[in-house]
């Protein structure tokens, strides 16, 4: 009986422990939405000096994933918050002349992902010098915190996605991103 009490003691530690940390990505994601209309403008050929002005920053994306016919995952940040999460910005690009269907398997395969529908759910971080992969963060109820209910791409169109995960240590600095049906790319973490 004691050995039950233990495990319930420390599964309601750890959910306490995740929602406080959901809660704080939560209000870290504000910030990282007003990114997002940027990197939309980014991803327009005619006015590549409109993303410098507004940001500062040069339009090309830090990493470039490719997928099937056409499909890239341009990654444009990855911050480091206090609350211990990584967040992944970026955009889906559609390079191809016709629309194109995302691919279900990029939400992995876990049960509990699969539950919710089309999401990034099947991204991870991989840091190679830690030999240690970190997969997608969920909410309590098993939402992976992503981007969610993509379906469709039009030709030329652009849209903005983000995935969390948990921080690697801050000595790694460095990561491989791996998306299902993608090729992976390294990206850099700031923060």
């Amino acid at each position: 009986m004691s050995i039950r009490f233990t495990a319930k003691a420390r599964r309601g530690m750890v959910a306490l422990a995740v929602a406080a940390g959901l809660a704080l990505g939560a209000a870290g994601c504000g910030g990282g939405d007003d990114k997002k209309p940027n990197a939309s403008a980014s991803a327009s050929k005619g006015s590549e000096s409109k993303p410098t002005a507004q940001e500062g920053k040069s339009d090309a994306p830090m990493a470039e994933l490719k997928g099937g016919d056409g499909l890239l995952l341009q990654i444009t940040s990855a911050q480091r918050d206090s609350g211990g999460f990584v967040t992944v910005n970026g955009q889906f690009k559609n390079d191809a002349s016709k629309s194109l269907v995302i691919p279900s398997a990029l939400r992995g395969d876990e049960t509990e992902i699969l539950k919710h529908g089309t999401s990034l759910g099947g991204a991870t971080l991989v840091d190679s010098k830690g030999k240690k992969r970190y997969y997608v963060l969920r909410d309590t109820d098993g939402r992976p915190l992503t981007t969610i209910g993509l379906t469709t791409i039009k030709s030329g169109q652009a849209i903005p996605v983000f995935m969390q995960f948990p921080s690697p240590p801050t000595d790694a600095s460095e990561v491989t991103l791996q998306l299902p049906t993608f090729s992976s790319g390294t990206i850099e973490i700031s923060g």
